[in-house]
């Protein structure tokens, strides 16, 4: 996909410099430090053919200047599967310059060819520049999150 200058499309071998570095600023904007060990394993899974992780980066210029994250899972309330949009980030250098929409269009194009019913994902809200983009694309639902770790 192409969005004026900006090129989106699956991650490769070959991006792995670049993604390390948007990844480790993605993890320090949400004050994330993870092990050496889940980021090589993380981005084995975003190459791995067999598994319903998948990687899309957006260039400019030819440089990754965005990365997303996606996973197709089963679910409950319907017959075919989600697409939940785990992880999206944007250099700062180049925000507000259309690049998180076109990842998030591509991730919805992406979804529908995979037949998903339906594309969904969170952030914090206080996430406010996020935000405003996210509330043009997606309908902001009531749900609260708890999580536990184990």
């Amino acid at each position: 996909m192409t969005n004026s200058s900006i090129t989106i499309a699956p991650l490769s071998k070959a991006d792995y410099e670049r993604w390390l570095d948007l990844w480790q600023h993605y993890l320090t904007f949400y004050d994330v430090v993870l092990p050496l060990s889940t980021t090589e394993n993380t981005w084995r899974n975003l190459l791995e053919k067999d598994l319903a992780i998948y990687g899309f980066g957006a260039w400019k210029n030819n440089i990754l200047i965005g990365i997303s994250h996606v996973v197709l899972h089963p679910n409950t309330w319907n017959t075919t599967e989600c697409c939940y949009l785990e992880d999206l980030y944007v250099s700062e250098s180049v925000r507000g310059q259309g690049v998180g929409r076109a990842l998030i269009e591509y991730v919805y194009d992406f979804a529908n060819q995979k037949n998903c019913n339906r594309v969904y994902w969170h952030t914090q809200e206080s996430n406010t520049s996020a935000r405003t983009l996210y509330d043009k694309l997606a309908d902001l639902t009531d749900t609260v999150q708890y999580s536990t770790k184990l």
